[in-house]
């Protein structure tokens, strides 16, 4: 069995924790409708990355901010459609207070509104795209994870599902990265599994039970 030692762990949220794909994807085809009519979500999406980074390539400069807000107006609206990766419920209620964190290319009042929706309880620290300069794949949403937590990243384990955020772990210096999803097997983790059932926590390791 393969284990991992962690004092801390990071775990994204969209495609790690919560299943928010499909309500997304129904908020991106309302926002495209007006504002990029050639994108499609499901072909297009960069999956890890921050929502406005996408905007940005899509719309012009001076759009760009009302296209921002229109399209987080259209994720809230749809946030319902959110539910838990089969086992975060059981394995973040495992975890002891004040070791792990949720960082997300989502802005906060989604990130809080998916978790909520999906039954999983808000860490006391979180970190989102309104928290940092440059997103995944840059490492500094994983360093600010770990500076939050007081650790060093070298002793936190990512959980992670999207090949931009595996980079982004790895540029941080992650102790180990843990793919979650096939699809994760791009970006190379460290270990890989189909979802949160797969793993658990013993006494300061993160085991993993049955690997991809």
């Amino acid at each position: 069995m393969t284990s991992f030692p962690a004092r801390g762990i990071l775990f994204d949220c969209d495609g790690v924790l919560v299943d928010s794909l499909e309500a997304a994807a129904v908020a991106w085809d309302r926002w495209s409708a007006e504002w990029a009519p050639r994108f499609d979500f499901r072909r297009d999406i960069a999956h890890g990355t921050r929502a406005a980074d996408t905007v940005a390539r899509l719309v012009d400069a001076d759009r760009f901010q009302a296209a921002v807000a229109e399209l987080d107006r259209h994720e809230l609206e749809t946030v319902e459609g959110t539910v838990a990766i089969a086992g975060a419920v059981a394995l973040t209620a495992s975890l002891p207070d004040g070791s792990w964190t949720v960082v997300t290319s989502g802005v906060r009042p989604l990130a809080r509104a998916r978790l909520r929706a999906a039954g999983i309880a808000e860490p006391a620290v979180l970190v989102t795209a309104d928290d940092v300069t440059h997103g995944k794949p840059d490492p500094e949403p994983y360093l600010r994870g770990a500076e939050l937590l007081g650790l060093d990243p070298s002793d936190c384990v990512v959980l992670e599902d999207a090949p931009a955020g595996i980079a982004a772990a790895r540029a941080a210096g992650a102790g180990a990265v843990i793919g979650i999803g096939a699809h994760a097997a791009e970006g190379r983790p460290d270990a890989l599994v189909a979802d949160l059932r797969d793993l658990a926590w013993r006494g300061g390791r993160l085991e993993v039970l049955r690997p991809l």
